[in-house]
């Protein structure tokens, strides 16, 4: 009799079944689709620049959205934070000794490069650089797409003249790497602190935050930044962009004046 009354309660939940909500059919691991994102936000929208400007510290902030607690606590995600400044073209050039004298003998022209590129991370590039995501994006001063104008045909002066380029922007400053600049302050929250450099060019900058999850890039963000010259610096950039004629005039006559000058002042009798 129990036995019977077993085959009878299991025949009437096999008939329940298709009744039953469909999120009770969903496969293991298709809950979790919701893609994991991040929010960013930077100290400040703007930066001045002015005749005592010495560089200044830019800190972004970050939060995860939908991120996996375990592969949270297990270290599997990273974030990488870049500054990229206006983009231009790029003249490279090379110095040879032609009968005793250094001389420019070559050259390469690179289509719109970043003018300057700061770069911040949870741990070192090299680390996180196991797929095609970074050559993808152009992400990291290696990954860069750096492309000659016109038809080269010796591709090993290529990659001379690219390492040239990123070697002279690594020097002067313009290009800077910190492979410990993105800190997470608790399991979710993170902070990343980017140094512009005094020789910053002003205009239209771009933080961009990228979210990597064992090894590959799943989403990314972007704030603008405003980087201006303000005081005289700023008149002087806006009379010589928008009145070249009156502005060269200008720095004639006060050449004439203090050479005029100067000859009164250290005149020998």
């Amino acid at each position: 009799m129990r036995a019977r009354s077993r085959i009878f309660a299991l025949l009437g939940l096999l008939a329940l079944m298709p009744c039953m909500p469909a999120a009770a059919q969903v496969p293991f691991g298709q809950a979790s689709a919701v893609k994991e994102g991040l929010e960013i936000g930077v100290s400040s929208n703007e930066i001045a620049i002015t005749s005592d400007f010495r560089g200044a510290d830019l800190t972004i902030f970050g939060a995860l959205t939908n991120a996996d607690e375990l592969l949270l606590a297990i270290g599997q995600y990273d974030v990488v934070v870049t500054l990229e400044g206006p983009r231009d073209y790029a003249t490279v050039r090379k110095k040879e000794r032609v009968l005793g004298i250094w001389m420019n003998t070559e050259s390469m022209t690179f289509q719109q490069v970043p003018e300057s590129y700061s770069i911040a991370s949870t741990r070192q590039i090299d680390v996180l650089d196991q797929g095609p995501s970074f050559s993808s994006v152009g992400v990291g001063i290696e990954h860069l797409p750096l492309d000659p104008v016109g038809y080269i045909r010796d591709s090993g002066a290529i990659t001379e003249f690219r390492d040239a380029y990123r070697r002279l922007k690594l020097g002067s400053g313009l290009y800077q790497r910190d492979t410990s600049g993105v800190r997470f302050v608790s399991s979710s929250l993170f902070r990343a602190s980017l140094r512009l450099p005094a020789n910053i060019p002003d205009g239209q900058q771009m933080v961009r935050a990228y979210l990597f999850k064992s090894g590959n890039l799943i989403f990314q963000r972007e704030t603008p930044l405003r980087v201006v010259k303000t005081g005289l610096e700023q008149a002087i950039s806006d009379a010589a962009h928008e009145r070249p004629f009156a502005y060269g005039l200008l720095c004639v006559l006060i050449a004439v004046v203090t050479g005029w000058g100067a000859s009164i002042i250290f005149r020998k009798d």
